[in-house]
């Protein structure tokens, strides 16, 4: 897609989620946009989404669902753009949708439909294109030599021309899944203006564990547990998934985002039950440790979580008796095993299979009104590239839609 414009009132670098909602805000206030992006593939992170359905929102969105070094940032664009306005452009499209869980929001046929629904509405909104199209270079004018008579105040270099415009939109994204194209870009064009950008690392990701400490799962991975996961303070009760290589499944992802390096991750394998009360109930059993564990758990994951607890710690004795065999005490110890399994990750699988980049532009140095540089005029940053990261389930996109409409209705 190519436009032979030179000029635009709004150039928009990013045409995802977000970059694609702030040119059609933008183009319906009448004024002209542009998008550029260096794929020649149209949003392929809402493409591949939700297994390719997009959990484009969620019912529940609010401020807490969302990690950020300035926690106040996210209310004024949320409170804006709110998930039932989302939900009325698909109703508009007449694009079907249905809850998953716990306010998921899906499309019921195919990711594709949102990528249409946006494209049809910068269509309407006279948005122009520019793809593919690399941003090789962006100067701003300053106030000495702005061109304020054709409105003009940043230059921007792209490997098919040079344009420029009054404001600039970053819409780039973070790091996560680079094998569709993420790239610092985002970050490089802050620093280059001087605006911080906070830590970076992957977040929604799974994690790893020494060979060592999962050793014993190697071979049963695939398996899925209903857990409760804890760790600083926060916690999530969803399915863990055992890998290969370590932890992964949403409550594991959950996780991933408060998790950090050396610390120490707290898995309740039986949230739904007491299992002193079990035991109590069964004190009197010759049924053996492992079986009646596996009336509530994976029988192969009993069986290897036994081998590694029990041989590592000073219950490796009792391996193989009966539960009538047990002291009162030592079914003490072994419930508290399973409440609160605790596990250290020796890190995670990393930006590639991350669903999002933890960090970005410091929101200090933006406005949370219209997501301008407070330093730089006309400079506006959205999306996943601002230090504003969602809980999984569909908030990201809400992030992606509602701080793209509030730049959308200040550039």
């Amino acid at each position: 897609m190519k436009s032979s414009i030179g000029h635009a009132d709004v150039i928009i670098v990013g045409a995802g989620a977000a970059g694609m909602m702030c040119a059609i805000e933008a183009g319906k206030r009448g004024r002209s946009v542009l998008l550029l992006d260096h794929s020649s593939k149209l949003a392929e992170k809402i493409r591949i989404s939700g297994g390719g359905r997009c959990n484009f929102t969620n019912r529940h969105t609010k401020p807490e669902n969302f990690l950020s070094g300035n926690l106040h940032f996210c209310h004024s664009a949320l409170a804006r753009f709110t998930p039932d306005d989302f939900i009325a452009l698909l109703e508009k499209h007449n694009v079907r949708y249905h809850e998953k869980k716990l306010g998921q929001l899906f499309c019921d046929d195919s990711s594709q439909q949102i990528i249409d629904l946006l494209r049809k509405e910068c269509d309407a909104a006279s948005v122009a294109w520019q793809m593919p199209s690399k941003v090789l270079h962006v100067e701003h004018l300053d106030q000495r030599h702005a061109d304020h008579a054709n409105n003009k105040r940043f230059v921007i270099k792209t490997n098919c021309k040079t344009l420029t415009a009054h404001s600039l939109v970053v819409a780039t994204g973070g790091l996560s899944i680079p094998q569709i194209g993420a790239s610092d870009f985002g970050y490089r064009i802050a620093r280059q203006f001087g605006i911080p950008v906070t830590t970076l690392r992957p977040g929604l990701v799974g994690l790893t564990f020494s060979q060592d400490d999962f050793s014993c799962f190697k071979n049963i991975s695939g398996i899925a547990i209903d857990a409760a996961v804890r760790c600083q303070g926060v916690s999530f009760h969803e399915n863990i998934l055992l890998t290969h290589r370590g932890l992964s499944g949403p409550a594991i992802l959950q996780i991933s985002s408060y998790w950090k390096p050396g610390t120490t991750i707290h898995i309740n394998l039986l949230p739904n039950h007491a299992l002193m009360d079990i035991f109590h109930a069964k004190k009197q059993s010759n049924q053996l440790l492992q079986n009646l564990l596996a009336s509530y758990l994976p029988q192969r994951f009993v069986n290897a979580w036994c081998n590694m607890m029990l041989t590592r710690t000073s219950l490796s004795h009792l391996s193989g008796k009966p539960i009538k065999q047990y002291q009162h005490n030592t079914l003490f110890q072994i419930a508290e095993l399973i409440h609160d399994w605790q596990v250290i990750p020796s890190g995670t699988v990393g930006y590639k299979k991350a669903e999002v980049t933890l960090g970005g532009v410091d929101t200090h140095a933006l406005s949370s009104r219209s997501m301008e540089a407070k330093q730089v005029p006309g400079l506006y940053f959205i999306g996943e590239v601002v230090d504003v990261t969602g809980h999984l389930g569909g908030y990201n996109f809400q992030w992606a839609w509602s701080s793209g409409y509030a730049a959308g209705q200040a550039v």
